[in-house]
């Protein structure tokens, strides 16, 4: 060791004990000859060390030495022979300094300590130690190759979930779209079977004005038709002539049955009227009441009466009725009508008299159909007045006080 070495080396350790502020003896200096020797025992280098012996005043850390038996001197560790001082190292907890081929990590020691190493008279239990093998050293580029691998495969993920979700919206759009033009396909073809059996029901069974004019306006194409086929044909005058009687033979059948779905039709039509009529005067009175907004009906001395004789007008209109119901019938019908007396309600009387007779006498039905039909109508005269039946005013087109008044 040198001087500037020597000076270099005491400098450290006062530095060392200013900043623990351990009080020390400095002790004397001696040289000692150091002899370096070779295999043979001659002598190849001399030289002089120069040692400086600080007595330390604090209790030294065991960390391990040997005991010599003979002598009975206790030989410390090396580590605490030394005396020890604190260097500043800037980068001593730098990530760098600490994990340098090491690990990722941070591996920084909280404090300093020692190893003891086994030899022939020294047994360390080793049961409770583990042992940790090092690993492949993490480098940044791995990193970042692992984070780059990590965001293609999330990228893959996503893209992958956005892919298919736009399939299944697409997927759910175009089902949607197959329904929808099932469903218009189903309403198509259910109105227009609907609209098939209307238009045969119409030339079948005819109603109004205009399923009568349909029918003559086909049957006026047909004969228009036929004419035209049969004088454009190869026929002879003959033969045409009687296809042409056939064709009016034909349209003859074909009107007068026009005309009988016209009586039918008719017929039903005005039964539908009068149901409808004795409908109306017989409900009850509806309002709907503002508080709570529920619907309130309520019968009145009027619409009762109304129901009373729509209830023996639809008795009057049955037919096969046993003896017995039918003068049942007929005698409230004549208890009713006579709480008035004039014209009408005594012709009424006059007819029930007539058909009780009748039935006493086993008469048939069908011949008493007309008598039936005449006391129904009458009957229903009797309900459209306004004076028997108040309720039927309100459907009169012109006041019944007028109408009493001129007659």
């Amino acid at each position: 060791m040198d001087n500037n070495q020597q000076v270099n080396f005491l400098e450290d350790q006062e530095q060392f004990y200013e900043d623990n502020e351990y009080e020390q003896t400095m002790g004397r200096q001696f040289e000692s000859v150091v002899v370096i020797k070779d295999e043979k025992g001659e002598v190849q280098k001399k030289y002089t060390l120069t040692i400086q012996i600080i007595k330390a005043n604090y209790q030294k850390p065991y960390l391990g030495g040997l005991k010599n038996k003979k002598s009975g001197a206790l030989l410390h560790h090396a580590f605490a022979q030394t005396n020890q001082y604190r260097r500043e190292h800037k980068e001593k907890n730098h990530r760098d300094t600490q994990t340098h081929f090491e690990s990722t990590k941070s591996t920084i020691m909280m404090k300093e300590f020692g190893t003891q190493m086994e030899k022939e008279d020294l047994f360390i239990d080793l049961r409770n130690d583990r042992i940790f093998d090092p690993k492949l050293y993490f480098t940044s580029e791995m990193w970042e190759e692992r984070r780059e691998e990590a965001a293609l495969f999330i990228q893959r993920l996503i893209r992958g979930w956005f892919a298919r979700r736009r399939t299944n919206a697409l997927r759910q759009k175009k089902q949607q779209l197959q329904n929808e033009q099932l469903e218009k396909e189903e309403d198509f073809r259910r109105q227009e079977e609907v609209r098939h059996k209307k238009e045969i029901e119409r030339r079948t069974n005819p109603r109004t004005k205009e399923d009568f004019q349909i029918l003559y306006e086909e049957l006026e194409l047909w004969r228009t038709t036929e004419i035209a086929r049969i004088k454009s044909s190869a026929m002879t005058e003959e033969e045409k002539r009687a296809a042409l009687k056939q064709v009016l033979n034909k349209e003859t059948d074909l009107l007068q049955t026009i005309d009988r779905l016209k009586i039918i039709a008719n017929q039903k039509n005005k039964d539908e009227k009068i149901n409808k009529f004795l409908k109306s005067i017989s409900d009850p009175k509806k309002w709907l009441r503002k508080s709570d907004g529920r619907l309130t009906e309520v019968h009145t001395l009027y619409t009762t009466r109304a129901r009373e004789l729509m209830d023996i007008y639809n008795g009057l209109k049955q037919r096969k009725l046993s003896l017995d119901e039918r003068l049942d019938i007929l005698v409230n019908t004549k208890w009713t009508v006579k709480e008035w007396d004039c014209n009408l309600t005594r012709e009424i009387v006059d007819l029930i008299d007539r058909e009780a007779d009748m039935l006493n006498r086993g008469r048939p039905e069908p011949s008493l159909e007309g008598l039936r039909q005449r006391l129904q109508n009458l009957f229903l005269q009797f309900i459209e007045t306004p004076e028997f039946n108040p309720e039927a005013a309100r459907f009169q087109k012109i006041p019944y006080e007028i109408l009493k008044s001129t007659s």
